[in-house]
């Protein structure tokens, strides 16, 4: 498989589909109805909401919606990888490792706000990693905000990332007041609109915004889930010794981008620590990023049974899990 998502082929798309249906079948056969929780934002609720109908009576639709996004989500990531050069050469392993890691979670494949949230974040990291040679940085800057502002009506805690906006302009733009404040208008606007539709509405009463409060997050609820993060880290060792490997002889924007990676990854890890409901689903933030790493040793080392090991392994470990312990 890993010889096979090496190549950048556009048959690797359909293949991608294939084997996320087959690591992901469990999901299918075992629907879970998705449980709202404090920290997940109104719209999030709201979509819930409106599917409760349909999902009490079929609950497949929430995997259906569930894998519908973790496949997108894959795929995006990949080529939007692909476009910054982040690996020697273009590939689809970005993609194949993401569909892998999230599928050694069981609540990794859950509907839930995180997940949502995933797809708004892979868009900002994309714009984030093109700033350094943006023309027109103060209206993407503007957008990224906007995208950050709304994806706190998902999940309240992501707005954590605005930290990928600070950190991100110091990285790959020289320091100018009036773009960081454009930022922060970005963020700000969603809320205005949604103050002005609250006002106008009359629903001041009984109206709270989502809170956080810092606390011990979930690490894992088994020993099988502690076994599947030491087989990620491990992964994300090897991936990242790689990386430091190559990292000097790449572009200056690709090392930009990557730097914007591992901040990614660092507020990704942050997050479960300022909610109020801790559940492992919110780790699933650390997945995009993860995919980069695990992608990375997936591609690099020269003994071609390694990859293959590492692969069949979780694989394997996927499988047993899914099919055997739960």
């Amino acid at each position: 498989m890993t010889g096979t998502f090496k190549a950048n082929n556009p048959y690797n798309t359909f293949l991608l589909l294939v084997y996320g249906l087959l690591l992901k079948l469990p999901v299918f056969l075992h629907p879970t109805i998705p449980v709202p929780q404090q920290t997940d934002g109104f719209l999030f609720k709201a979509l819930l909401t409106k599917l409760s109908s349909i999902g009490n009576s079929v609950p497949v639709i929430y995997s259906f919606i569930s894998f519908i996004l973790l496949y997108t989500q894959a795929v995006t990531f990949n080529k939007l990888a692909n476009d910054q050069r982040l690996m020697q050469k273009p590939n689809y392993l970005a993609a194949m490792a993401y569909l892998l890691i999230t599928s050694l979670f069981k609540e990794w494949n859950v509907l839930s706000a995180p997940l949502i949230v995933n797809t708004l974040l892979i868009w900002v990291w994309a714009n984030m990693s093109g700033l350094y040679n943006n023309k027109n940085a103060r209206s993407a800057l503007f957008n990224i905000g906007i995208i950050i502002g709304l994806s706190t009506f998902f999940y309240f805690p992501s707005i954590a990332f605005a930290i990928l906006i600070i950190v991100g302009l110091t990285v790959t733009r020289p320091f100018k007041p009036a773009e960081w404040l454009i930022a922060l208008l970005g963020i700000i606007t969603p809320y205005y609109f949604l103050l002005a539709y609250i006002f106008l509405t009359d629903k001041w009463k009984g109206y709270k915004l989502p809170g956080f409060s810092v606390g011990f997050p979930v690490f894992y609820k088994s020993n099988w889930a502690l076994a599947a993060i030491i087989i990620v880290l491990f992964a994300t060792v090897i991936g990242l010794f790689y990386i430091q490997q190559n990292f000097r002889r790449q572009l200056i924007q690709t090392r930009k981008s990557w730097n914007l990676v591992f901040l990614y990854f660092l507020v990704a890890v942050f997050i479960p620590f300022i909610n109020t409901a801790h559940s492992f689903q919110y780790w699933i933030l650390c997945a995009v990023p993860l995919s980069a790493f695990v992608g990375s040793a997936f591609l690099y080392p020269t003994k071609k049974w390694f990859p293959l090991l590492l692969h069949w392994l979780m694989v394997a470990f996927v499988i047993a899990f899914s099919y055997f312990v739960q």
